[in-house]
């Protein structure tokens, strides 16, 4: 416990180091970003990406329907495909949040497993995409590894994939890794389905029914829409509509674009239907939630 504790306060203080600005920032070390806020941030809808997500200060919260996902200085939260759900943030000017997240590349995940060579495990249920899991001694050792690597330009030119890797095998080997397992494993059911989220975030534009996405992860209809559901805790349409009008957010606030334009822009032919579906998930219309997130970012 008294060793947990200190590597829980190192990693708090080196994170403080490396994240001194505020904001998301990108790192040196490919797919790694760090990130200090210092204003609570209420329940509100968002897309999470494939990431490991570890908090050195402050909580977070994910709500994905009934469930509560929290990561804080003693649990880390592993998102093995993209889930839209909620997110709350605590955090003030005196007790920033201090986060660092890497990115989940299947490419490494299948390299590691190979590497690793062991037995396949028995087929158990299939594990939905997001998970939060208690910090271990050894995972915050290696964090804090990387963390000091973050500040040496050389360092992390030298060092900083490798110990990348060092982390994720930490986050395999752990109590939640069996997400990432399936992830790397093109036989299991949560592959096939992260096969399809792919597809979706690429062509969310285009007219996609159920059953095409059902081809595309090579299942029927029913046993498709049984895993999807697993996976995200959503169904497929209900999914596609969240990144949609995800999408659409942003190209309203960061492209220029009008509610219609937006609208046809992910495939909605409906810019009423659009409006209404809009103001249902985020509490405002495509116009009002323009101009605010324009206003956040003039303010920085």
């Amino acid at each position: 416990m008294e060793g947990q504790r200190d590597t829980r306060q190192r990693l708090a203080s080196l994170l403080g180091e490396v994240a001194a600005h505020e904001g998301v920032h990108r790192t040196l070390v490919e797919g790694v970003e760090v990130a200090r806020i210092s204003k609570p941030a209420p329940r509100a809808p968002v897309v999470y990406q494939p990431k490991i997500l570890i908090v050195g200060q402050g909580r977070k919260r994910a709500y994905l329907g009934d469930e509560v996902y929290r990561y804080d200085a003693y649990n880390y939260l592993v998102l093995s495909v993209p889930i839209p759900a909620e997110c709350e943030t605590e955090a003030s000017p005196e007790e920033p949040l201090l986060l660092l997240a890497i990115n989940v590349e299947p490419t490494m995940l299948g390299e590691m497993m190979l590497e690793m060579d062991e037995p396949p495990s028995p087929i158990g249920p299939t594990p939905r995409g997001i998970s939060s899991t208690p910090m271990t001694e050894e995972l915050g050792g290696t964090i804090c590894r990387l963390l000091e690597c973050l500040k040496s330009p050389l360092d992390c030119r030298m060092l900083g994939r490798q110990t990348v890797r060092e982390v994720v095998y930490r986050v395999l080997q752990g109590e939640q890794g069996g997400a990432l397992r399936a992830l790397a494993s093109r036989d299991e059911h949560l592959s096939r389905v992260a096969r399809v989220l792919r597809f979706v975030h690429a062509e969310y534009a285009k007219p996609l029914s159920v059953e095409e996405m059902a081809r595309q992860a090579g299942m029927s209809v029913a046993a498709f829409h049984h895993y999807f559901k697993l996976v995200t805790a959503s169904s497929p349409l209900q999914y596609l509509k969240r990144i949609r009008l995800d999408q659409a957010r942003r190209l309203m606030a960061h492209d220029g674009y009008n509610a219609s334009t937006a609208a046809r822009a992910v495939g909605y032919e409906s810019a009423s239907q659009f409006s209404r579906e809009f103001k249902r998930l985020f509490g405002v219309t495509p116009v009002e939630e323009a101009v605010q997130t324009r206003a956040r970012l003039v303010a920085g």
